[in-house]
């Protein structure tokens, strides 16, 4: 399977019968400050950790909608599947939460960068965060996640207006990827992030893990022993029953996705 968008070529891999994408860091700024400055067109940008990842297991729905994304790895349980089933990691092992400031670092040209999610008082302050951290940027704050679900096309018409770019969706529903599949379209934005919890993060600071943990790639286990939660074990448990069954990942017709194709 093949990633194709302008000259940006990568293989993507089986994680649990979803092709994820071994983009390294200059090749996924690349890609996404392409997907940005088309005039047409529309790419979904999704994260795969354990939490998710044991959504799509179960939820054959989830599954497809995020099959219909372009799918980066995020965590060390997605890379210790990566190392099972292929024998080596992903070039890149890139958090949302650390992948949008550095996007908005490396896109020079100012970008329309439009907000939801968050409760009012945290998207506020992601807003402020984000203006500092990259000021030539304009970064416009649609909404915050407390809309009913009745108003959703109501704020993407706000997100039309705004003449967006850029597009972030940081819910702390676990089916955000879904909402955005529902209801994000052509025209609102050319490039759309989903990023569970980014705007908590960019407002708590949350800190990283010794460099020595990081270097050995068990920044994973570190955080999941400081906060122990059911996520990463059940993700390791649906790894190693999907490595003993011997099926792999297909697409079809779906297997390169190429940018601005929505």
């Amino acid at each position: 399977m093949a990633f194709v968008s302008g000259n940006i070529i990568a293989s993507q891999r089986d994680i649990l019968g979803l092709p994820v994408c071994d983009l390294g860091w200059a090749d996924a700024f690349t890609f996404a400050e392409e997907v940005a400055g088309m005039p047409f067109g529309q790419s979904v940008i999704a994260f795969l950790d354990a939490e998710n990842g044991n959504r799509m297991v179960r939820d054959a729905e989830y599954r497809a909608v995020l099959q219909r994304q372009i799918v980066l790895p995020d965590g060390e349980g997605v890379d210790i599947a990566s190392r099972l089933f292929h024998g080596r990691s992903f070039p890149a092992n890139m958090s949302g939460a650390s992948f949008v400031p550095a996007l908005l670092t490396y896109m020079a040209r100012p970008m329309r960068v439009a907000l939801v999610g968050g409760d009012a008082a945290t998207l506020g302050q992601a807003v402020e965060t984000l203006r500092r951290h990259a000021p030539w940027h304009d970064i416009l704050p649609i909404a915050d996640g407390g809309f009913a679900p009745a108003q959703s096309d109501e704020i993407m018409e706000r997100v039309r207006a705004a003449k967006a770019d850029i597009l972030i969706v940081a819910m702390d529903g676990p089916a955000q990827e879904t909402w955005i599949d529902r209801h994000v379209g052509p025209g609102h934005a050319r490039l759309v992030l989903s990023v569970r919890g980014l705007f908590a993060t960019l407002t708590a600071g949350v800190p990283r893990a010794p460099v020595g943990v990081r270097r050995r790639r068990l920044a994973g286990l570190s955080r999941f022993m400081r906060a122990p939660n059911l996520a990463a074990p059940l993700f390791l448990y649906h790894i190693l029953r999907y490595r003993l069954s011997g099926v792999s990942a297909t697409r079809g017709s779906a297997a390169t996705a190429k940018a601005g194709s929505l």
